[in-house]
């Protein structure tokens, strides 16, 4: 098996792991998080520079899950990477548990940032990237949001900024799964030529299929290449892997049924055999 095909799997038992989690947790948001789990594999592990068993390592890259409600996704690749136990995973959403709905910093190693309310990320990642400018670090600072969330203005105040002190250690990744809460983004807010809407605000852009690990490899090779500001628009489907959870808005944050968990875990364990 080659490297590619080893981590095109890894992606694909971390969808599993994703409905396991809301499964068991009876909430939870799904389709979000189904559709960045090759994104958070390649990033996790081919592309930062992180240390598990050394969670606030000085010199390590950091991360910061903007669309926060993708949190089942980030919590099964951290537990992978070893940053906690395994077994807390099915601690998903209940009373006390380190794993919140959403991701909080003081709660989990390995989160660098509480998030939410959405719009903010890159905000966050421009500070991060800033400061370790400030300290002489060159450590990179990777934000990954989603596009329904790009309808929020502070995101274009932030690329403002990043335009402005030519942030080339902060790396902007966008699940571009074109599906939101209440309805295809086109539908609520239309966003019309985003690669272009970027590039306008100073940031070079690079377009990939956010579901295939070799493509959105070469996309971070590239973009950590390119000396100044850089996004990554990564084209996904909400909810991908589970036929009727693909590009619905309904399974945006529903919980998943008996049945609709076993045919669920039936089609994406059918790609693993």
């Amino acid at each position: 098996m080659s490297t590619f095909e080893k981590l095109q799997q890894e992606a694909q038992e971390l969808r599993v792991t994703i409905i396991n989690m809301i499964h068991k947790a009876g909430s939870g948001h799904s389709g979000g998080s189904l559709s960045s789990a090759e994104i958070l594999t390649v990033l996790y592990e081919k592309v930062m520079n992180i240390r598990p068993n050394e969670p606030q390592w000085e010199d390590r890259d950091r991360f910061v899950l903007s669309k926060g409600h993708g949190a089942p996704a980030l919590y099964a690749i951290l537990a992978k990477k070893g940053y906690f136990e395994a077994e807390d995973l099915h601690t998903l959403r209940q009373i006390e548990s380190c794993l919140q709905g959403h991701p909080c910093m003081f709660k989990l190693p390995g989160i660098e940032m509480s998030t939410g309310s959405l719009g903010m990320g890159i905000s966050v990642g421009v500070g991060m990237a800033l400061a370790l400018k400030l300290q002489g670090k060159s450590c990179k600072t990777f934000v990954l949001c989603g596009d329904g969330e790009l309808q929020e203005g502070q995101n274009w105040e932030a690329m403002m900024t990043i335009s402005k002190w030519k942030l080339d250690n902060l790396v902007v990744i966008i699940d571009r799964n074109h599906v939101q809460l209440d309805g295809s983004v086109d539908e609520v807010l239309p966003m019309g030529d985003l690669r272009a809407k970027l590039e306008s605000f100073g940031l070079h852009t690079l377009t990939c299929n956010g579901h295939n690990v070799q493509a959105l490899t070469e996309a971070f090779d590239t973009a950590l290449g390119i000396n100044g500001p850089v996004a990554i628009i990564a084209e996904t489907v909400k909810g991908k892997g589970v036929s009727f959870m693909e590009g619905q808005s309904a399974w945006h944050g529903k919980p998943i049924s008996k049945e609709d968990y076993e045919q669920a875990i039936k089609e994406l364990k059918g790609v693993l055999a």
